[in-house]
């Protein structure tokens, strides 16, 4: 079974050699390892030529991170795509290699587990944890969905569904995953597990704009597959984040 990870990069060059690491000390050998750069300006892709595991680089410019994933996702020949970004990083050696195993023993049409957030020099803190493990689908329209970062997904549900819709500013993650389990209700699981560690940071965290935009794209999406939300039913999930930031709750 062949696992396509695709990363995007663009002036990653602080953050990408551990997300490359993570990938390259993995146990499971057949992974398939895609780089969508958008004609980054500093030393990022000098630090992918260090590695040779990468199995396809493509520098150019692009419309934006969904349209770079786009393009790797339809570039990945594997049976499964994840997406890890140039700031994440696998759990560890072994995260690919339980995931094709729990994938061998009961194949469902995607997985998602756990996601932490850590500092980049004190990679065995966590400073928050997202569980995706209480995640039904009727709770999209409370703002909540499984873990993106931790969302293997077969080749062949892309091919028939479609892909991340690139006139979302930063909600395309959550329009994607809302269409695929919502609305066309293909069959998930959840592994009770890490998955992927985090850097702190991303879009829609960075500024209360963002987060109004965010919430703004997540009604919009909810609209379009058939979810019933507004603003109030949002805000509730503000309030479960406070436990986010208490992982002795998860250990």
């Amino acid at each position: 079974m062949k696992i396509s990870i695709i990363t995007v990069t663009f002036n990653s060059a602080k953050t990408v050699a551990l997300t490359l690491q993570s990938v390259a000390e993995q146990t499971y050998s057949n992974i398939e390892h895609i780089v969508i750069d958008g004609k980054s300006n500093d030393n990022t892709l000098s630090i992918i030529n260090d590695y040779a595991h990468v199995t396809r680089c493509i520098s150019e410019p692009d419309k934006g991170m969904y349209d770079a994933l786009n393009k790797g996702i339809k570039l990945a020949t594997g049976d499964y795509i994840g997406i890890l970004n140039s700031d994440d990083i696998l759990h560890d050696q072994v995260t690919i290699t339980d995931l094709v195993t729990e994938i061998q023993i009961d194949s469902q049409d995607a997985y998602f587990a756990d996601i932490r957030f850590i500092k980049p020099k004190q990679r065995k803190e966590t400073l928050r944890y997202y569980s995706s493990a209480k995640f039904h689908p009727n709770k999209f329209e409370y703002g909540y969905m499984p873990a993106h970062p931790s969302f293997y997904c077969k080749k062949s549900i892309y091919d028939q569904l479609g892909y991340f819709q690139t006139n979302y500013k930063i909600a395309a993650d959550y329009e994607l995953l809302s269409r695929f389990i919502f609305k066309h209700k293909i069959k998930t699981r959840y592994l009770p597990v890490v998955m992927v560690d985090m850097l702190p940071g991303g879009l829609s965290n960075q500024t209360i704009f963002s987060r109004w935009l965010l919430n703004k794209e997540i009604i919009r999406a909810c609209q379009e597959n058939g979810i019933s939300t507004n603003m109030w039913k949002l805000s509730l999930k503000y309030f479960r984040k406070i436990f986010e930031y208490l992982p002795f709750l998860y250990r």
